[in-house]
Order: C-alpha cells, then structure tokens, then sequence
C-alpha cells in the first residue's frame, strides 16, 4: 500500500514535470516557429531548457530528502539520466514527427508522458535523488 508521503512526492514531481514541459514546449515552439529551427532540433533545445528546469524543481522542491550535500553527485547522476532522457525524446519525436509526420506537439506529448512515467521518475527517485540513510 502507498504511504501518505509516496503519493504527495509523485504528485509532486508530476507537477515539476508539467512546470518542465511548459518550459520545453514554449522554447521548442519559439524556435520552430519565430526562428525557423529544424523541429528536431528545437526539440532537443526544449528537452535541455526541461532538464534544468526540472533538476532545480526536483532538488528544491520535490525531493527535499534527499542528502542535502550531495547535489554536485545528484547533478551527475541527473546528467547521466537526463542523457537518456534526451536520446529517447529525441529518438521519439524523430519517429512520430519526421518519419511519420505526426505534429511534433502530439509527438512531444506521447513521447513525454511515456519517458516521464516509465523513465524519469523512478530513475530520478531511486538513483539521482536519494534519500540519506541513517545507520542505526
């Protein structure tokens, strides 16, 4: 059964995750749209304008059990699964976008929601933000 606090970091970390998008989305369409920048382009611009909006929610906001010493690690351990995070959204937005011809805003939407479920909140939980254990 999930605990009180499980369910208020999900909820939480959904809501760093739609500050995020917000963020992603409004730089990915500003390029596309009023600087005439490749769509796959503009996504990865977005997707790296998301990630450090979301690290800096996540470390402040969501996570704040976390070591609070250790953010220079979690910076790594966020890089490295933001990476992946990076590769999958482009790589999606690639398939839906370009080779299917989806709009790339439906594309980003799926792809997103896909890598935010099954990706980046149980890798951000269990790896990047870990909560300080006490030896007792």
């Amino acid at each position: 059964m999930l605990k009180k606090q499980e369910v208020i970091q999900f909820l939480k970390a959904q809501a760093s995750s739609l500050i995020a998008t917000i963020v992603d989305f409004s730089v990915t369409n500003l390029l596309i749209n009023f600087f005439v920048i490749d769509k796959v382009i503009a996504s990865i611009s977005g997707t790296v304008s998301g990630g450090v909006t979301n690290f800096l929610v996540n470390r402040f906001f969501v996570f704040t059990k976390a070591e609070q010493s250790a953010s220079k690690n979690e910076a790594v351990r966020y890089f490295i699964v933001w990476v992946g995070n990076l590769l999958l959204n482009a790589g999606g937005v690639y398939i839906l976008a370009k080779l299917l011809n989806w709009n790339v805003n439906v594309s980003k939407i799926i792809v997103s929601l896909c890598i935010g479920f099954f990706y980046n909140y149980p890798l951000q939980k269990k790896f990047v933000f870990k909560e300080k254990r006490l030896i007792e």
